[in-house]
């Protein structure tokens, strides 16, 4: 099945680019009308990146294995049927507001504001339309050594409930090292909250190969974040030492995802947590992660400006979805890493602030570096 996976990969993305090349292909039509494209960046190393314009968002990534073999590695799905049909965030730009903010509500200069809650009581990745589920425009394209492509989409005052306009670009630029650069900034007209991020799912070995349960991860960090049963962090920075969440040196992820004797590992069912890189954002892209996939050679660096990583195992991939090499995904058959300010920080002072004011620009610099050996 994964020469399958191997040759789906190589087809899947409509004028897929050569070397230094940016290719525009449309990729159908909104229920409302509106039409998609898919956007192909190609670099002299083997490595495709296709990204489309729904959801601004990641949906190919071919990448060769250590004999040279090209497999894609990201999940998703071949048409924007299958996006629309049952939205999953696979690849998707998330916000205003990554992740969760509890039961929707936050203050701001001592107003409160309601947002649309989607997970259970809270607020999840910017409501039920968030930056996942719109049309971005395509506003530029770079060939070169580092073909890339920008988006823009602007996000009115009141958009789910968020004052302020917000205007948000993401850039996407894949380097001739391998190396995908996502930049994601942000501008308002009045203050408002924003915590762009990427919402991927990988898997090293190939989409639709099976489970991810065997890659090996790195996280380099001392503190994560527990959480309730709501997923909604306690406000505790609990040390990773002596627990499943201690990824400071290469774990198989699967060896500890299904302790049931940690509490956070049976409320998560699996890993579904934010990991404390740091309390403060960094001047430069940092390395917040490794995952490594032992036959393919395949490895891929996280890194970014972000002080947190929430790490996601798949747990709720429930095989009700095919991907674009038409196998069922089930869970644990992929991995999340989003670089991002840390969960419901709108609610706890002590975690920081997503505030954007007038005046400024929110940016966020995601870089994902691909080898193999």
């Amino acid at each position: 099945m994964r020469g399958i996976a191997v040759m789906a990969a190589m087809i899947l993305v409509p004028g897929a680019a050569s070397a230094g090349e940016v290719r525009r292909a449309p990729f159908g039509t909104t229920a409302d009308g509106q039409a998609v494209e898919l956007v192909t960046l190609g670099n002299d190393r083997g490595m495709r990146v296709a990204v489309m314009s729904y959801g601004a968002a990641i949906q190919s990534v071919i990448v060769p294995d250590r004999r040279g073999r090209p497999a894609d590695v990201a999940l998703g799905h071949a048409t924007l049927a299958d996006y629309l049909a049952k939205p999953q965030y696979f690849g998707a730009t998330v916000g205003r507001v990554a992740n969760r903010i509890a039961r929707g509500r936050f203050t701001l200069d001592g107003k409160s504001y309601q947002l649309p809650v989607n997970n259970g009581p809270n607020s999840l990745h910017g409501g039920t339309k968030g930056f996942d589920k719109v049309v971005w425009r395509i506003i530029g394209t770079q060939g070169g050594a580092a073909p890339s492509v920008t988006l823009r989409y602007v996000s009115p005052a009141g958009d789910q409930g968020y004052p302020g306009t917000l205007t948000a670009t993401a850039t996407y630029r894949l380097e001739a090292d391998n190396r995908l650069t996502i930049t994601y900034e942000a501008t308002t007209d009045a203050p408002t909250l924003v915590n762009l991020s990427n919402h991927s799912y990988w898997n090293l070995a190939s989409e639709g190969s099976g489970s991810a349960m065997g890659h090996r991860l790195t996280i380099p960090a001392e503190r994560y974040l527990p959480t309730d049963a709501g997923a909604i962090p306690t406000g505790e920075l609990r040390s990773v030492a002596g627990t499943p969440f201690d990824f400071r040196q290469p774990s198989e992820i699967g060896a500890r995802v299904r302790d049931a004797a940690d509490p956070q590992i049976v409320i998560g069912r699996g890993y579904d947590h934010n990991w404390v890189i740091d309390t403060k954002l960094a001047a430069a892209p940092r390395l917040l992660a490794r995952v490594e996939e032992p036959v393919s050679g395949r490895a891929m660096e996280v890194w970014s400006n972000q002080p947190g990583l929430q790490f996601y195992s798949g747990n709720f991939l429930d095989a009700t979805s095919s991907g674009k090499a038409g196998r069922l995904y089930r869970e644990g058959d992929a991995l999340v890493l989003e670089p991002q300010m840390f969960p419901d920080t709108p609610n706890h002072p002590e975690f920081g602030s997503v505030r954007l004011n007038p005046g400024e620009t929110y940016r966020n610099v995601i870089e994902f570096r691909f080898s193999a050996r």
